[in-house]
């Protein structure tokens, strides 16, 4: 990826957004006590991806760099994210309340310390909480990420979890060209396909605490991450 910014600090904390402004105050709030608890250089930058709400100025009111990129795409966001970014550690993060961002201590510190390169959050290993995950999305995930680790030669069990953290070497090595929801899928395959070394961690996926109305579309957004699989796969092979 293109950084554009040189390594000044030791973290960035960055949250793609979409009207989101009934929980991303929440959400730097949390991000910010993990910040201060722990005594970081850090900053918190907040994608705002076109939002027609007031998304913008709650994540200023609450202290957070604000970046507007125009190009509506959870990928394209966070791709923008990391390059106005300058954290040794990049931390992308929902903005929805649907993550602890108070305890991020395992996407964070073995990261400074040399130990990975991309951490990876896992829902199913850490617990989902009731109502916090479409009964099809409990089903289609743990499908694709299946398919994720036989076509892209990975063990990566969650391949959608929205809290993931990488190296700013990492970021510079991985060369990703999508701008929507498959940027997580393709994050991975790149990172393995770059022989980076992947970790995961077991994370909590939350309820909201603020009503909100869904980005995701489940069949559209499934397909476009089994079409990036099925695709990648096959020029492996004709490359191998």
């Amino acid at each position: 990826m293109n950084l554009a910014n040189e390594k000044k600090l030791d973290l960035s904390l960055i949250m793609p957004c979409l009207n989101e402004e009934n929980t991303i105050g929440d959400s730097i709030d949390e991000a910010r006590c993990f910040i201060s608890a722990h005594d970081l250089n850090a900053e918190i930058i907040i994608v705002d991806n076109d939002s027609t709400d007031r998304s913008a100025d709650e994540a200023a009111k609450h202290g957070a760099a604000v970046v507007t990129e125009h190009r509506r795409g959870y990928g394209r966001a966070i791709r923008t994210g990391i390059e106005n970014s300058s954290g040794g550690v990049l931390i992308i993060a929902d903005c929805d309340t649907t993550y602890d961002l108070v305890h991020l201590e395992q996407f964070c510190f073995p990261l400074l310390r040399g130990e990975c390169d991309v951490m990876i959050g896992d829902r199913f290993a850490g617990g989902i909480e009731k109502g916090a995950m479409p009964f099809l999305h409990r089903v289609g995930v743990p499908f694709l990420s299946w398919c994720g680790r036989m076509g892209l030669h990975t063990d990566v069990r969650d391949f959608h979890c929205g809290l993931r953290s990488l190296t700013r070497e990492a970021a510079q090595t991985i060369v990703p060209h999508t701008d929507g929801m498959e940027f997580s899928t393709e994050l991975i395959a790149e990172a393995a396909r770059s022989g980076l070394r992947i970790s995961q961690t077991p994370t909590v996926l939350r309820r909201a605490r603020n009503k909100r109305s869904s980005k995701l579309h489940t069949f559209s957004d499934g397909f476009r991450h089994l079409r990036y699989i099925l695709n990648t796969s096959r020029k492996e092979k004709q490359h191998g």
